[in-house]
């Protein structure tokens, strides 16, 4: 069974915790190997204190007296330390007579203290030779009795160890499961996201909008899917436009045809050049579908270059000095020389005669058409100003659409290119207008250095 994204972070934030875990119970053995280290020295510590006591004892005595060794023993063996004194090898005193010869008072306050119990001791003893000035004097026996503290120390330890690891691991398996629920739900819905739109369900959005990576991508998924989804639209739109306006000339030849085949039109020659105007038609709207479809691909076969306004403007303004004749206008530029922008001149010279064409236009003779150019930080603002009949507002709002006809008819295609050549160009358009007081589309195209 394949293990999907939310099982594996789940069993990665598992081994993250066994691991962590782990390392207590690694901890604690380092802990008690030092802490039996300390408990060995300890041991030593106390027998050596016992030695020096009973050495003392044979100087201060001048041998070995029992009465005198009774308490030295009662107080070795408060230090957990039982004894068998041996002087060459005859046994003189141990722990257990010495606790009997004790008054009973006495006894009974040591074995509380040190809860004493010969038969609770397994361990074997280990011999210290007894020394005065060079001689040995004879030796001991210990076994050290069970450190009660120190193991019930140990013990409280383990308990508690055990429990807070039973309680962390409880809190860490609610937590992974938790968090590999949260860190995978968007990742999955991406997922199932990405397989709906690749299945043509152009509508799906994600909807983990955070400010992480994963929310960025969400946004970029959904800026993806809006685009294709508005690119869809756009495409049955234009496929749907350019058949309705198709589909109007050829009904009206194969109208004239049909007429001609029965006799009930005449094939003169102005029949002939009513078909052939309809064709034209027809030619001009599938040039204006191919121009507008390799506009909008022309964002992949820019030719940038870094352009100086002011010539390029006056170079292209010059081709329309016949139409500006005959209308009797005026077609001004208004640009500064050291003005640059970074574009492709052949698409920008496309743009503006567009612009300028629907500009004469719309003028009446006598009219006006300015040319101006504004520099705003990183960009340049180029416009293009007439005095002519204007749009309206209900038009003013459709007039980038594919095969939106405005007064003037025409294919409705001109500004549709013209904004998909500009977009493409890292710019914008804009256009505002009033009936009867002209009409300004302003261009915002990137600033180069000059």
């Amino acid at each position: 069974m394949r293990c999907n994204l939310r099982c594996k972070f789940l069993l990665l934030f598992l081994l993250i915790a066994a691991i962590s875990l782990s390392s207590a119970f690694i901890l604690r053995g380092l802990i008690m190997r030092d802490f039996g280290h300390y408990l060995d020295g300890e041991s030593q510590d106390r027998v050596q204190r016992v030695v020096a006591l009973l050495e003392g004892s044979y100087e201060k005595n001048a041998g070995w007296q029992r009465d005198k060794l009774v308490t030295d023993l009662a107080w070795a063996l408060q230090l957990g330390v039982e004894v068998q004194l041996y002087a060459a090898d005859a046994p003189i005193l141990e722990t257990t007579q010495a606790i009997k010869a004790l008054s009973p008072l006495m006894r009974k306050r040591v074995l509380d203290a040190t809860g004493y119990d010969p038969r609770n001791i397994t361990t074997g003893t280990v011999p210290y030779p007894l020394y005065l000035q060079g001689t040995e004097i004879g030796r001991i026996e210990v076994r050290m009795l069970s450190h009660v503290k120190e193991e019930y120390f140990v013990r409280s330890s383990n308990k508690v160890l055990l429990i807070s690891v039973t309680i962390l691991s409880l809190i860490i398996i609610i937590a992974s499961i938790i968090a590999s629920r949260k860190l995978s739900r968007p990742i999955l819905e991406l997922a199932e996201a990405s397989e709906e739109i690749a299945h043509g369900n152009l509508s799906r959005r994600v909807s983990n909008l955070g400010h992480d990576e994963i929310g960025r991508l969400s946004r970029s998924f959904n800026s993806m899917a809006n685009r294709l989804e508005a690119q869809e639209k756009l495409r049955r739109s234009l496929l749907s436009n350019a058949a309705h306006e198709l589909r109007t000339p050829l009904a009206i030849i194969s109208g004239e045809l049909e007429g001609m085949l029965d006799g009930v039109l005449p094939t003169d020659r102005e029949a002939l050049q009513s078909m052939h105007a309809e064709a034209r038609r027809l030619t001009a709207i599938l040039d204006g579908v191919d121009e507008l479809s390799r506009a909008e691909a022309s964002a992949f076969s820019l030719n940038n270059s870094n352009v100086k306004l002011k010539p390029f403007l006056t170079a292209l303004v010059g081709r329309f000095d016949r139409f500006i004749g005959e209308k009797n206008a005026v077609l001004l530029v208004d640009c500064s020389d050291n003005m640059h922008i970074t574009c492709d001149p052949d698409k920008l010279s496309q743009i503006l005669i567009n612009l300028i064409t629907n500009s004469i236009k719309a003028i009446s003779t006598g009219g006006r058409i300015a040319v101006i150019t504004t520099s705003d930080c990183d960009w340049v603002n180029l416009e293009i100003r007439d005095d002519g009949c204007g749009i309206s507002g209900e038009e003013l709002a459709h007039v980038f659409e594919r095969f939106y006809k405005g007064q003037n008819g025409g294919l409705g295609l001109g500004l549709a290119i013209v904004k998909e050549l500009t977009t493409a160009q890292g710019g914008t358009i804009t256009v505002k207008s009033q009936i009867g007081s002209g009409t300004t589309f302003c261009l915002r195209l990137p600033q180069a250095l000059s």
